[in-house]
């Protein structure tokens, strides 16, 4: 009911947050990536050619790994605060028609926290925790495939030990 009747009007604003959030798992990815090179081609092989190109490179993933994130956080901020006022106009409309007994007998405290508090929750959850299951499962699998790429016998080594070493 959430997606249909509050969240789906938005979804241009949503999807524009999501693909913020892939060139925040991308450069993210990237940073790991360059790493590699910047150690090898420039510490140990010293090739001055390339002492501006690979730290330009690490700075721009950087940059744009910061302008990604705030991109998303201020789209899906946005979109959150626009569903709160929709969830919380709807509430105040449902609460003017509703029979007067009921307003009545019942405290206006609870009236004044489903407003704010139960509204609240569900932005939380709008905002917060559906960007940060698309961030986080992307930079997994972003730098899950960087691992892989450079040395893939070491990842999954690490990967099957990592459990082991925990128990």
């Amino acid at each position: 009911r959430l997606y249909n009747d509050y969240t789906k009007k938005y979804l241009k604003n949503i999807i524009i947050s999501i693909f913020f959030t892939i060139l925040l798992a991308g450069s993210t990815s990237a940073v790991a990536y360059l790493l590699d090179p910047a150690i090898k081609q420039l510490f140990i092989e010293q090739k001055k050619s390339l002492i501006f190109v690979i730290p330009g490179l690490i700075i721009l993933a950087f940059a744009v790994k910061g302008t990604s994130l705030y991109l998303a956080k201020v789209i899906m901020i946005n979109v959150s605060e626009d569903v709160s006022k929709d969830i919380q106009t709807d509430m105040f409309f449902s609460l003017i028609r509703a029979d007067t007994k009921l307003v009545d007998n019942t405290h206006s405290g609870k009236f004044i926290t489903n407003l704010t508090n139960d509204v609240g929750m569900i932005t939380n959850l709008v905002s917060t925790v559906i960007l940060n299951i698309f961030k986080d499962s992307l930079t997994l699998i972003g730098l899950l495939s960087v691992m892989f790429y450079q040395n893939w016998q070491l990842s999954l080594m690490a990967i099957i030990m990592i459990p082991v070493a925990s128990i």
